[in-house]
């Protein structure tokens, strides 16, 4: 043990625990909360560097706060070389978002946490496309999804009177000759993941969780014995603390890539990431706000990231309405909004590097993209906006940073180098240690994701935890696809437990 003036400033003593979480973030929050009822007795220990939870991917400004279900994002669903609709990628979003509503249903129901309106809003998902050979494609997509139990209930219209009840504020004074359409679903949602990140966290802390702020992980190293030691800095204590777990969970959003490196194991090799940041036009006139109800999400650009498709969302942050228009994509070397500049050059190794060299060539279109975004003025933005809502006035909006977002690039079948979208679980081959790598649809799906790193990494205790992990999500082990009654009953009783269907 160090000392300097009285206070300690290293103990080599561990401190020891059966799982430690590393960020407290929407999924540390979810992974404790489920071992919590899975495992009760289990010592579980969190930490966070920064003040409180849920500030950076989470927070509910730093991302879209859609609850992504696939029920409007036209990136879930692609064409065809016959013209025929894929629509596979939306029902596993749909059915992943499923397991979500099911288990935030239940700890509502059980009153783990109370009052599901302070995080989830019923609210409608639109899709919104203009030109011919769009409009063709939209409503193709609705005949194939509308036909499938899970995207019960969504209606398309191309007619001008139907679009003005819908979407007023895109429709009014459009001069456009252009053919429009949208397709409407009213059983979407608004979800304040920042306000369910802490509400989680609050509930560990108040069952005998250690919820630790201002504490920075310095070093993850495994033991002899299988178990890992984090060294950890109190940055308000002025001291390290070394900490002992069997399992380990890394996440930490954009920083969970350093510490999967640090670890050292093999499954952390040839692993790269891509920081991507983002902006948001907000609306600061509240007349114009009230005037639109949805999320309209409408086509990307050649050559941009999913999470670049524009969409104008109606938001409801600390129970007041607001309008948000975006993202526009930028870039940033860092890999969280509070990280370093020197992120992104500190995550190239020796066995990544030809990774990230494969990847530059072979995202030459998406590098162009960014520095375009990156060039776009202000009145430029607006230009895009207007797309949206002809009549938008640049006084009535303001520009916000949104959250920065790593995309994983690895080596994969389609070749080197792949960029890859969507969120992925990196585990050690013995399940001690797990990492959540990657973006949207992230959040949403952050009680599927977690199944997974329940499954890969503690596969003996599964038989056991399978009955309380049913009462939790009544689906699990189901293809609710192919099964439309139960699909009814989960609409059903997950609306009633979370106030979906008032107004």
């Amino acid at each position: 043990m160090l000392t300097y003036k009285g206070k300690v400033i290293m103990s080599n003593r561990h401190i020891k625990s059966d799982v430690i979480l590393i960020g407290a973030g929407i999924m540390s929050a979810t992974l404790g909360t489920m071992l919590k009822e899975l495992a009760p007795d289990w010592k579980i220990t969190v930490f966070e560097k920064l003040e409180k939870a849920g500030e950076e991917s989470s927070q509910e400004l730093n991302n879209a706060g859609t609850g992504h279900a696939a029920l409007c994002e036209l990136n879930y669903t692609s064409e065809k070389t016959d013209g025929s609709i894929d629509i596979s990628k939306a029902i596993k979003v749909n059915e992943q978002f499923q397991d979500s509503l099911q288990f935030w249903s239940y700890l509502v129901n059980r009153n783990l946490i109370s009052n599901p309106q302070n995080f989830i809003m019923p609210l409608p998902h639109m899709s919104m496309v203009q030109g011919e050979k769009n409009v063709e494609f939209l409503k193709r997509r609705f005949e194939t999804m509308s036909n499938n139990p899970l995207f019960q209930g969504m209606e398309f219209s191309d007619n001008t009177e139907t679009l003005k009840e819908w979407i007023p504020l895109i429709m009014n004074d459009r001069k456009s000759k252009e053919p429009i359409a949208a397709t409407k679903i009213d059983s979407g949602t608004d979800v304040n993941f920042g306000a369910l990140t802490r509400m989680l966290v609050d509930h560990l802390k108040n069952n005998e969780v250690d919820v630790n702020y201002k504490h920075s992980v310095e070093s993850i190293k495994r033991m002899k014995d299988g178990t890992w030691e984090i060294k950890v800095h109190d940055l308000e204590g002025c001291k390290m603390e070394y900490h002992k777990a069997k399992f380990v969970f890394l996440g930490a959003g954009g920083g969970s890539l350093e510490l999967l490196q640090k670890s050292g194991i093999p499954e952390g090799k040839h692993i790269g990431g891509f920081p991507i940041s983002g902006l948001f036009m907000v609306c600061n006139n509240q007349e114009i706000v009230e005037q639109h109800n949805g999320k309209v999400y409408g086509k990307a650009a050649v050559g941009a990231p999913p999470m670049s498709v524009p969409h104008l969302d109606t938001r409801y942050i600390d129970n007041k309405k607001s309008l948000l228009f975006g993202p526009f994509a930028g870039f940033s070397p860092k890999f969280l909004k509070t990280g370093s500049y020197m992120d992104l050059f500190a995550s190239i190794k020796p066995h990544n590097i030809t990774t990230l060299l494969a990847a530059g060539v072979k995202e030459m279109a998406l590098t162009k993209y960014l520095i375009q975004q990156l060039l776009l003025s202000k009145e430029q933005r607006m230009e895009e906006l207007r797309d949206f809502i002809p009549t938008a006035k640049s006084e009535d909006w303001d520009i916000i940073v949104a959250g920065q977002r790593v995309q994983v690039i690895k080596d994969t079948a389609a070749g080197k180098g792949t960029l890859q979208f969507g969120t992925e679980v990196v585990s050690a081959a013995d399940g001690s240690i797990a990492a959540l790598l990657g973006a949207s649809p992230g959040a949403s799906t952050a009680v599927s994701v977690m199944l997974e790193v329940i499954n890969k990494c503690f596969p003996q205790q599964m038989k056991e935890w399978e009955p309380k992990i049913k009462e939790m999500i009544p689906s699990y082990g189901v293809k609710l696809v192919e099964n439309p009654e139960l699909i009814n009953e989960i609409h059903t009783t997950t609306a009633q437990a979370l106030e979906l269907n008032k107004k």
